[in-house]
């Protein structure tokens, strides 16, 4: 009974992707009936998230499952797997995904559809959830591909809504760096099927180990290069702060919270399954030590809140990189816990920021004060995911965090403590930057600001010393705020179960590490029957 539950689970598994295909289809024929393709997208996401809470139960309940698309058996036809990891990101990125299209379907009703999103939103939405969907089920490198480029389509669309001179100029530079990324991805999928005759990623983890050590470098290199773009790791994350912010809060929300993540995703499937062993452990662990300090210190020198988050989001992709560079389970098993959480708190914190600017205005610190005053609801919603993101006890940025230092030390090496000590930093100074936009726009009086925003002064009692105000919203929709505090509430619950989760991550990062339950869930049981590694090649994981 319960092989035939697993079998039908893995058949129903590209669900993830149809679903939002699906309804994204049925939004676009409908987009001239507002109210029903905000009900089709809310409805198609929520069904997609109850089903992907099947899978990663299952997941976890049974380990890997696969299907194989067209009846064509792996290595030949197209994988889908869902393993603890990619169930558990699938759960985690709808989830944030249906909580970002709550708040855009309330901001655009607000607004009339003006500045809020338009009809295209919806289906383009739902087209990039697919995306995300299926990078994170893709069995092969070349379905990869498809995933990432349905995504960055998708986002290419969302980020460039209203067509203003702003954003059109991000818009072509991250159009640019996404094609270079995905060009180099693409060349690298050529080369290694040149050189396996292969893109199953399960296959490949037993035939990339039988090529010399030189040419597995540069295959290993190339592909680590077009995640790291997608990824913004240093020094290849100078497109983000000037993309991200540019857009509507929602989209900046869901881009912050997601696509980084997916590159992310990408590099420790690299790491894991395809080139297993220490081979560039050194060569990652400067680059995370990097992207940690550059990143936090682009954002201590901003002035606006979204441009601090964005830095902040790029120093944070450091502490991942961080936890894979280490090599170690311990390590591995927080990565996977603090990518759960800084997808949650860091979209948190864009959703609030776009809040802050409906109700005051502004997201330049220089021309905000007074906001606990303002909006009591609005510092809490703030205060929470900040100091969660600070990694201030009990939150789970702090025990991510501690679980990656706990790896450091394991590892022990003088350059693993080097990275301790900059990941203490980082979060310090991280700290740093959030207390100072607590301290000038919710502490300050408004009045004291640097350049006060004329609708916060009024909306506080305040003379605007000007006979004309410039006609702002200033009331926030129940519905966003009831999807950010959803949110909100969502980063606080991995605290209260960091026990059970913390268990889940390791049990993940372990089966990640030994390999062979992924390669035996996609090729078979006998799949290591006749496999002799190369002796050249470094000791691989499960062998």
């Amino acid at each position: 009974m319960t092989h035939t539950v697993l079998a039908f689970l893995a058949s129903i598994a590209p669900l993830a992707v149809a679903l939002p295909i699906f309804g994204a289809a049925l939004a676009f024929v409908l987009r001239q009936h507002s109210r029903a393709q905000r009900t089709i997208t809310i409805t198609a996401l929520s069904l997609t998230l109850l089903f992907e809470i099947t899978l990663l139960i299952s997941a976890a309940t049974h380990g890997a499952q696969v299907v194989q698309l067209g009846g064509w058996e792996a290595p030949f036809g197209i994988s889908m797997v869902v393993d603890e990891f990619s169930a558990l990101m699938l759960v985690v990125s709808t989830a944030v995904s249906l909580a970002v299209l709550v708040y855009a379907t309330a901001q655009g009703m607000a607004d009339g559809d003006e500045d809020g999103p338009i009809s295209i939103f919806h289906p383009t939405y739902l087209v990039l959830v697919a995306g995300v969907s299926n990078a994170f089920l893709a069995g092969d490198l070349f379905n990869l591909y498809v995933g990432f480029e349905i995504l960055l389509t998708a986002s290419y669309v969302l980020l460039t809504l209203g067509g203003t001179a702003p954003r059109i100029r991000a818009g072509i530079t991250y159009v640019v760096v996404s094609v270079v990324s995905s060009l180099l991805f693409l060349i690298a999928i050529g080369m290694i099927y040149a050189a396996t005759g292969t893109v199953n990623m399960a296959d490949l983890g037993l035939k990339l180990g039988e090529l010399a050590p030189g040419l597995q470098m540069v295959l290993h290199l190339m592909l680590l290069a077009a995640f790291g773009v997608k990824a913004a790791v240093f020094p290849l994350s100078f497109w983000l702060p000037d993309s991200y912010p540019t857009a509507p809060a929602p989209v900046t929300a869901v881009f912050a919270g997601l696509l980084t993540k997916v590159g992310v995703y990408a590099m420790v499937r690299t790491e894991t399954l395809l080139f297993p062993g220490e081979r560039i452990n050194t060569l990652l662990m400067v680059v995370a030590l990097l992207t940690m300090l550059v990143g936090i210190l682009g954002a201590i020198a901003q002035q606006d809140i979204k441009r601090m988050l964005s830095f902040t989001l790029t120093s944070h992709i450091g502490y991942m990189v961080f936890g894979l560079a280490l090599g170690n389970v311990v390590a591995l098993g927080a990565t996977v816990y603090y990518v759960a959480h800084h997808i949650i708190v860091q979209t948190s914190l864009f959703l609030v920021t776009g809040l802050i600017e409906r109700r005051a205005g502004s997201s330049n610190v220089d021309r905000l004060g007074s906001l606990a005053k303002l909006s009591p609801l609005l510092a809490v919603l703030f205060f929470v995911p900040a100091m969660n993101l600070a990694g201030i006890p009990p939150f789970s940025g702090f025990l991510g965090k501690l679980g990656l230092m706990q790896g450091g030390v394991e590892l022990g090496t003088p350059l693993a403590w080097v990275l301790l000590v900059g990941a203490a930093a980082t979060s310090l100074l991280t700290l740093l930057a959030i207390a100072r936009v607590w301290n000038r726009a919710f502490w300050r009086r408004a009045a004291d600001a640097e350049d006060p925003e004329p609708v916060l002064l009024e909306a506080l009692g305040g003379d605007t010393g000007t006979t004309t105000v410039a006609t702002r919203p200033r009331t926030l929709p129940a519905t966003m705020v009831g999807a950010t505090a959803a949110l909100v509430l969502l980063g606080v619950a991995l605290t209260v179960f960091a026990g059970p989760l913390f268990e889940f991550s390791d049990q993940a990062a372990q089966n990640m590490f030994e390999r062979t339950p992924y390669i035996e869930a996609v090729l078979g049981p006998d799949a290591f029957d006749g496999y002799v590694p190369n002796p050249a090649s470094p000791k691989m994981g499960g062998q």
